[in-house]
C-alpha cells in the first residue's frame, strides 16, 4: 500500500511483485509476456525497445529470440516520426500483443522521455513499428523515480520495474515490478517455486497456481526483512525532503548550476574544458534529470581518458561513474561509436567495466556525475573546484574566466527553486573566490620548456603487436641497470639489492606476502599509507625475512613454506584473480595489527603455481598457463628509466615549493629494475630487452594510481604528484613499462645484477634518434 501510494495509484489498478532488483523484474516480463511466435496463423509479436536503454532491457531480446519473437531497436528520433505509421481499421482490430520498452529517464544522459508516449502508443497514435496488433508499454523507471515523482494514476504503463536502493540508498537486492491489473491475467508462468502453487501433484503433471498475481510470481521466500524496511525508507524520505517534487526541483537546481558553470569553463585559448553529452540545455526539469555526462578535454580538444579523470577525482574524495554505464546504445549515439568500433575495441582488449578508456585516441566511454536528494551545493562546488584545479592554470582563470564564472556561480540557479527547508529560497550559493583560484592555479602550472610525447593509446595490459618486427636499437650510449628493488611484502617498503636471483615468478621472493584485513581483503597503501614504513629484508643465508618498523621490535618470518597440517590455507584476490595463500600465524598478525592500529594478518602465496598465471597471450611469451605471477598487480617486473625520472623531476619541481631528490621519485614509482638510458621515455618504444642471459618481453606501459602520491619515507600523501604526471605526460598517467620473462629452463636461478648491460629491441618502425641539441637532454 505504501509503495502504491508513493506512485499515486491503488491496488485496484496495480499489483506489486517483489523481485531481487530491476533487472529481475525485466527478466520476469520477458518470460511471462504472452508472446505470439513467428510461424503461426496469427500475426507474430514484436519486442521494441529504445536504443537509449539499459543493458537489462536490451538483454530481454535473448528471451524473445528463444520464443521465436523478433526484436526491433528504435532510435529516439524514429519514435517521433511514428505518427505516420497509421494502420487501417481492420489492422487496428488485431489482438496480437506487442511490447514497447523505453526509459522514463536515460541513465546515460538524464534525458527524460515523454510519459505521454505511454497513452499515445497504447491508443495507436504512435506506432514503434507498422504492424497490426495491440501495444503494451514497459516503462523502465529505475533511474527516473530516484529523483522525480511518477503518477501512475495519469501515466498508466503496463509494466514498471524499479529498484528501491536507487530511491533512498537501501536496501540493495530488492526491487519490484508494478503490473497493471488489466494485463496481469494474460501473463504466463512456466516454472513454479515455493509459495506460488495453490495445489500440485508430484507424481502427475498437475499444477494449479495461486489466484493472487503477486503470490503466483514471487517464487520462494521474498526478502521480507528488507520489505519491512521500505516503509521506513519512504517515511524518512518524505520527512527529510517534503516529497518527490521537492527532490526533483532540488536535484535539477544542482544539475543546472553545475552544467552552466561546467559548460562555460575555457582554456586561455578559448577551447572548452569539457564536452557534455546531452540532448537538452538543462533549462527544464521536465525534460532533463540530475545527470551530467561528459568527457574532459585537453587544450587541443583531445579527450582525456575517463580512467585518468577517475584517478584524479579520487584524490579529491570525489566518486564518479565512468565507462558506458550499461547503456551501449546511448554511448554510441553521443560518442559517435559505430558498431564496427565496438567490435574493434573488443579485439583490442576493451570490455565493459575495464579501464581502457582510449583506443586509437578515441574514447570508449565517458564520465558521469549524478545528484540525489542528499546532494548539496557544496558537493557541486567541490566537483567544480576539482575540474578547475586539475585543468586550468592561473592564466586560464584570469581573463575572462574569473569574473564570468564567479557571476555564473552566484546567479545560475533561479531563486524560485525550493529547497528542503521551509524557506522560500535556496540558501546562498557559495562561489569560488579569487584567492581560491590563485591557490588552485599554482597546482596546475604548465611548462613551456618541454613538450612530452603523446601518451600511447595502448592499454596497460595490451600486448606487443603481433606484427611487430624486432629492430635492434642502433648506436647510442650503453644502457645499464643502476638499481634493483624487490618488495617482499606487497605495498610495504622496498628492499634494495645489488644482485638477486630470478625465479619463475620474477625476482625471488618479490611480493610473496601481503597484508590482509580481518575479512581477508588485501590492504595496500591506498587504504593504509603507513605500510610504506614497514621495512622487510631478506636474508638468504639464514632463510628468513626480517620485518622492521620504527617503534617496533624486529620480527622474522621463515622463507621456507609452511607445509605443516595446521597451516591455515585460504583464498584471496589480487586484481580480481584468485590466489591460494596460507596464514603466517598469530605472532606476526599481532605485530602488524599493533603497528597499523587495526586488525590484520600477514599471508603468503602458496607455492602451488597453478593458482595464478599471466592471462594475456603476448607474442614471444610462452602460453599463459606456463607463466606464473606472484602477488603483483599486472606483471612480473616493472622497469623505469633514470632519464625519464629526471625529465619528470624538472616538471614536478617547478610546481613544488621544495625541490625533490631523485631518490625520492624512484622510491615513489616502486620499480623492480631501474636503468640508465640516454634518452627519456625511450623505454616506451621497446618490444623486448635482454639483460645478461635473461630475456624479457615488454607487455605494456604502467598506468599509475594514487600510490605515487605517498612519500615512501613518511607515509604522507600529496595529490600533486599524480596531477603533475598527468600534466607532464599529456592525457595519460603512464610511467614505466611492465616486463615478463620466460620460465627458466634450469633448476638453478639466474642472477640479475646492478651494472649489467641492457640490450633493447625496438617495436616496429621505431628508431631512437639522438638529441638534436643540448636543450633536449635531461639534467639532474
Amino acid at each position: 500500500f505504501r509503495i502504491l501510494q508513493h506512485f499515486h495509484t491503488t491496488a485496484e489498478d496495480y499489483t506489486i511483485i517483489f523481485t531481487s532488483g530491476c533487472t529481475a523484474a525485466l527478466k520476469l516480463v520477458a518470460e511471462a509476456f504472452p508472446w505470439i511466435p513467428e510461424g503461426t496463423k496469427q500475426p507474430s509479436s514484436r519486442f521494441c525497445y529504445l536504443t537509449d536503454s539499459h543493458t537489462s532491457v536490451v538483454g530481454m531480446r535473448g528471451i524473445t529470440a528463444s520464443r521465436n519473437v523478433l526484436s526491433v531497436p528504435i532510435k529516439p528520433k524514429e519514435i517521433l516520426l511514428s505518427e505516420e505509421n497509421r494502420l487501417s481499421a481492420e489492422e487496428q482490430n488485431c489482438t496480437t500483443p506487442h511490447l514497447f520498452s523505453y526509459p522514463a529517464q536515460s541513465n546515460f544522459s538524464g534525458t527524460k522521455y515523454p510519459l505521454s508516449w505511454i497513452q499515445d502508443i497504447k491508443s495507436g497514435k504512435l506506432h514503434p513499428v507498422k504492424i497490426p496488433g495491440k501495444w503494451f508499454v514497459l516503462l523502465d523507471a529505475a533511474s527516473y523515480v530516484s529523483s522525480s515523482p511518477l503518477d501512475l494514476g495519469v501515466h498508466q504503463a503496463d509494466f514498471i520495474p524499479i529498484s528501491f536502493y536507487k530511491i533512498f540508498g537501501f536496501p540493495t537486492g530488492l526491487g519490484a515490478l508494478l503490473v497493471n491489473n488489466r494485463i496481469a491475467p494474460l501473463l504466463r508462468k512456466t516454472y513454479f517455486g515455493g509459495g506460488t502453487a495453490a495445489a500440485y501433484l508430484a507424481g502427475e503433471d498437475f499444477y494449479f497456481p495461486r489466484k493472487s498475481i503477486a503470490e503466483r510470481f514471487e517464487d520462494g521466500t521474498v526478502s521480507f526483512l528488507d520489505i519491512i524496511a521500505l516503509k521506513h525508507g519512504f517515511d524518512v524520505l518524505e520527512k527529510l525532503t517534503g516529497g518527490m517534487e521537492k527532490i526533483k526541483q532540488h536535484t535539477f537546481a544542482l544539475a543546472h548550476y553545475t552544467y552552466t558553470v561546467l559548460s562555460a569553463l575555457k582554456y586561455a585559448s578559448g577551447a572548452p574544458v569539457v564536452r557534455i553529452y546531452s540532448d537538452t540545455d538543462f533549462s527544464n526539469p521536465d525534460v532533463q534529470g540530475p545527470i551530467i555526462n561528459f568527457n574532459v578535454l585537453d587544450e587541443n580538444g583531445e579527450v582525456i581518458g575517463f580512467s585518468e579523470v577517475d584517478k584524479m577525482a579520487s584524490l579529491y574524495n570525489i566518486h564518479v561513474r565512468t565507462g558506458c554505464f550499461c547503456n551501449t546504445g546511448a554511448c554510441q549515439i553521443h560518442l559517435g561509436i559505430s558498431n564496427e568500433d565496438i567490435q574493434r575495441n573488443l579485439q583490442a582488449g576493451h570490455v565493459c567495466g575495464d579501464d581502457i578508456d582510449l583506443v586509437d585516441g578515441r574514447p570508449t566511454g565517458s564520465v558521469r556525475i549524478s545528484f540525489g536528494y542528499m546532494s548539496s551545493f557544496e558537493d557541486a562546488q567541490t566537483f567544480l573546484k576539482f575540474i578547475i584545479a586539475t585543468r586550468l592554470s592561473k592564466s586560464d582563470t584570469e581573463i575572462p574566466f574569473q569574473s564570468s564564472i564567479t557571476k555564473l556561480m552566484t546567479e545560475s540557479v533561479p531563486d524560485d527553486h525550493p529547497s528542503f527547508n521551509n524557506a522560500d529560497k535556496l540558501p546562498p550559493i557559495p562561489h569560488i573566490s579569487d584567492r581560491e583560484l590563485r591557490n588552485n592555479s599554482s597546482v596546475t602550472k604548465t611548462t613551456v620548456n618541454w613538450q612530452p610525447p603523446e601518451a600511447e593509446a595502448e592499454s596497460i595490459r595490451a600486448a606487443v603487436s603481433e606484427t611487430a618486427v624486432p629492430t635492434r636499437r642502433r648506436g647510442g650510449k650503453p644502457i645499464t641497470v643502476t638499481n634493483i628493488y624487490l618488495y617482499p611484502i606487497k605495498s610495504c617498503s622496498a628492499f634494495e639489492v645489488t644482485e638477486w636471483p630470478v625465479g619463475n615468478q620474477g625476482l625471488l621472493y618479490d611480493r610473496n606476502w601481503m597484508v590482509v584485513n580481518q575479512n581477508g581483503v588485501c590492504v595496500t597503501q591506498k587504504q593504509e599509507p603507513r605500510l610504506c614504513l614497514v621495512n622487510p629484508s631478506i636474508d638468504l643465508e639464514q632463510k628468513i625475512m626480517v620485518i622492521q618498523a620504527e617503534g617496533m621490535d624486529p620480527i622474522s618470518v621463515s622463507l621456507e613454506e609452511n607445509t605443516e597440517k595446521e597451516a591455515v590455507i585460504c583464498e584471496s584476490k589480487v586484481c580480481s584473480h584468485r590466489v591460494k595463500t596460507y596464514d603466517c600465524g598469530e605472532r606476526i598478525a599481532g605485530w602488524f595489527s599493533l603497528f597499523l592500529g587495526r586488525p590484520c594478518r600477514l599471508i603468503r602465496q602458496s607455492s602451488d603455481m597453478k593458482n595464478r598465471s599471466y592471462q594475456k597471450n603476448t607474442k614471444g611469451l610462452a602460453s599463459a598457463t606456463n607463466i606464473s605471477l606472484s602477488l603483483v598487480n599486472e606483471a612480473q617486473y616493472l622497469l623505469i628509466n633514470v632519464a625519464s625520472i629526471l625529465q619528470l623531476k624538472e616538471h614536478i619541481s617547478a610546481r613544488l615549493e621544495e625541490p625533490l631528490e631523485i631518490g625520492e621519485l624512484i622510491r615513489r614509482f616502486r620499480a623492480n629494475i631501474v636503468i640508465s638510458a640516454p634518452e627519456s621515455f625511450e623505454e616506451e618504444e621497446w618490444a623486448e630487452i635482454s639483460i645478461g642471459a635473461l630475456r624479457f618481453q615488454v607487455v605494456g606501459p604502467c598506468s599509475r594510481c594514487q600510490i605515487i602520491c605517498i612519500d615512501q619515507q613518511s607515509g604522507e600523501r600529496n595529490k600533486e604528484f599524480l596531477q603533475s604526471l598527468s600534466a607532464a605526460r599529456g592525457r595519460k598517467t603512464n610511467f614505466g613499462i611492465y616486463l615478463m620473462n620466460q620460465p627458466l629452463r634450469s633448476s638453478f636461478p639466474d642472477i640479475l645484477s646492478v651494472g649489467s648491460q641492457v640490450l633493447p629491441v625496438l617495436k616496429e618502425n621505431t628508431e631512437i634518434q639522438p638529441p638534436t641539441s643540448s636543450k633536449e637532454k635531461c639534467s639532474g
